[in-house]
């Protein structure tokens, strides 16, 4: 049987966050959450016009029926579970499922749909899943913050679903979130006090910080400097001057959106009390949002701005939670999850990573990445960090201190794990792309951006797929981008300024790009490629076929960003005329780009302006794909009602 830690509180409510629904197959079921006190759960489920059946948690043996029960600490107030569920009759596909979690405490057994009815649709009595057998029905999103000015992708998703709930044939197979999934490096200043308000309201643990100005996690949470002028908490030595400019800059960015790292996360704890603010309600009723830090004039009225877009934010958690009660979520990093232009250069890495604190904030979030998202994608993937991650949280039990020497060496781990990626088999196949840690350093240039995958990455991606009749890729950022944008990107990197404008696409190194175009003509792969992908804050479909192949793959990029941001509306306006105007069928620029050997033809949004080829607002993105994996409805969920559809144009 699972081993519990003795419960320290009776006062908070069992669940603080989740359920989330993770990966789901017939006869393994991955149920992700964060609980106030150790809970052992049973999982209930039935299949609609079938039998009831319960099912319990073991230490991960073999036993009938039982899966991994799996519970790590993360403070004296907060645990944090992957309930894996092994199944020995398997559950039904395509099927609605009604399921319930059952747990036992002095009060005697609890329910889930009894504890939180606000995660049960209206008219319905426990929450429900699907279990998908293809993976040909896919909503798919990046990019949400939450102080953007704009509406919550995620909440229209709900809405989405709850209007077909009980449809099983259009309850979706997956929701993908990929990337930024949280901003761990630009945080409002309202969002801040409230993870610090939540750290302390949970008991979240505190850490020793070597090389900062500050020396622990105390230190730097009572730090005057902690709240809008955290870039000063760097030491102030000129060996670091670079670091500073890179690391928490703040550069202005006069293509993309601009950084702020004034408030940008440090420790384990602030990273990890972000994800229970940002997928759960649960949390902001514990603390009290009155109480705010004493803050110059100018911060001030930042802060008043940001707390009236935090309060909406909120507002819509609810509906946030209960959507990914109810649907299978995968996810996968992109920058933000860790900091703006994580491992952008070669120059960058050995920076940031050459200075013990910078090291420890890029470390902690992924840290925190790998509790909180990758878990769930693939477990046994992960299982190797996972057992050292529980090691360094155990020790942490009783002190309520991480020990420095054992978190640093698990962040060093870390970083050289090399399997964040990962597949899903099914019709057509799906392959979530790791674009961040296995990238294509240039040697000749360090200050020149990576390739996105090296040459080893690329070619493991190649085997994965030959031979399949259709494929989505999942790439955080396209693989076939604004031509126009990335010239400007282009640009900047040839006057040597690429973290000005985030220099990161497919084409941007030449070794990468040529690889991955070559992937495209290879004879044994796939009929049909769909691309997924979110990052650049704007919406786009593009039909590519490979010039002079009668044969050739059929290859769609769909990009949908972000759900909860945005690009600076007339900005975008003018680059998508530019682009049309430089980049039409017929203009001789084509031939000077990397992808001059493939035919574009994007697609107008219904809903835009005429001639207009990118969608700019917060929403989600919907595809839904034939047998053999192509395209069949394409849509962007607007957050503000609508759907915006990309038809294909006529022959």
């Amino acid at each position: 049987m699972v081993t519990l830690p003795t419960p320290l509180s009776t006062e908070l409510p069992a669940i603080l966050a989740g359920p989330v629904l993770r990966r789901l197959s017939p006869d393994r079921i991955l149920i992700w959450l964060v609980t106030s006190q150790p809970l052992v759960m049973t999982l209930s489920v039935q299949p609609e016009g079938g039998s009831h059946s319960r099912h319990g948690l073991s230490d991960g043996d073999a036993e009938a029926g039982k899966g991994r029960g799996q519970i790590l600490s993360i403070g004296r107030h907060a645990h944090v579970q992957l309930l894996d569920y092994a199944l020995p009759q398997p559950l039904p596909v395509d099927q609605l499922i009604s399921y319930d979690l059952l747990w036992t405490d002095d009060a005697g057994e609890q329910s889930l749909a009894a504890v939180m009815p606000e995660l049960r649709y209206p008219g319905q009595e426990t929450l429900s899943f699907v279990i998908p057998s293809s993976n040909r029905q896919l909503l798919h999103g990046s990019c949400r913050k939450p102080h953007f000015a704009g509406k919550d992708g995620l909440v229209r998703a709900d809405e989405w679903l709850g209007e077909r709930l009980l449809d099983s044939e259009q309850r979706l197979d997956w929701l993908l979130m990929t990337g930024d999934q949280v901003y761990a490096d630009d945080v409002a200043g309202p969002m801040l006090v409230a993870i610090h308000r939540l750290i302390e309201r949970l008991g979240l643990y505190d850490e020793k910080l070597e090389g900062a100005t500050v020396d622990d996690s105390q230190a730097l949470y009572q730090s005057d400097k902690s709240y809008y002028q955290r870039e000063q908490l760097l030491p102030d030595v000129q060996g670091n001057l670079a670091l500073r400019e890179r690391f928490f800059g703040g550069v202005k960015k006069p293509v993309f959106t601009s950084t702020h790292a004034r408030n940008h996360l440090m420790t384990l704890s602030e990273v990890l009390a972000m994800y229970l603010l940002v997928w759960s309600p649960v949390p902001w009723r514990l603390i009290d949002r009155q109480r705010k830090p004493v803050l110059a004039q100018e911060q001030e009225e930042a802060y008043r701005e940001e707390q009236e877009i935090i309060n909406d934010f909120v507002d819509g958690l609810p509906q946030v939670a209960r959507l990914l009660a109810h649907m299978p979520s995968l996810m996968i990093f992109d920058d933000h999850d860790v900091t703006d232009d994580w491992n952008l250069t070669a120059d960058w890495e050995s920076t940031a990573y050459g200075h013990p604190f910078s090291r420890r904030i890029i470390g902690n979030a992924l840290v925190a990445y790998l509790l909180c998202q990758a878990w769930g994608n693939d477990p046994d993937r992960v299982s190797k960090p996972l057992a050292e991650l529980e090691s360094l949280l155990g020790s942490a039990s009783q002190s309520g201190w991480l020990d420095a020497a054992a978190q640093d060496a698990t962040i060093d781990n870390l970083l050289r794990f090399h399997a964040w990626e990962y597949q899903v088999p099914g019709t057509p196949h799906l392959i979530v792309l790791d674009t961040r840690t296995r990238r294509w350093r240039s040697e000749r240039s360090p200050g020149r951006p990576s390739g996105l995958m090296d040459w080893e990455s690329l070619t493991e991606m190649q085997q994965r797929m030959l031979d399949k009749k259709g494929v989505v890729i999942v790439s955080p950022a396209p693989m076939f981008g604004v031509k126009l944008i990335e010239g400007v990107q282009k640009l900047f990197t040839l006057a040597g300024k690429p973290l000005l404008v985030d220099a990161e696409n497919w084409m941007a190194h030449r070794g990468a790009a040529k690889v991955m175009l070559n992937i495209f003509r290879h004879s044994r792969t796939p009929g049909n490629f769909v691309v997924l992908s979110g990052d650049v804050h704007y919406s786009y479909v593009y039909d590519i076929r490979i010039r002079h192949r009668d044969r050739g793959p059929h290859i769609w990029q769909i990009t949908s960003s972000g759900l909860k941001n945005a690009f600076p509306e007339t900005l975008l306006d003018w680059f998508d005329r530019l682009n049309r105007w430089l980049y039409a069928p017929w203009s001789p620029l084509n031939w000077l780009t990397k992808r001059r050997r493939m035919q574009i033809t994007p697609r107008d949004p219904d809903q835009a302006s005429s001639g207009e080829r990118v969608w700019n607002g917060t929403g989600i993105g919907l595809v839904i794909m034939d047998q053999d994996g192509r395209p069949i409805d394409v849509r962007q969920l607007d957050a503000r009602g609508m759907d915006v559809s990309f038809p294909k144009k006529s022959s």
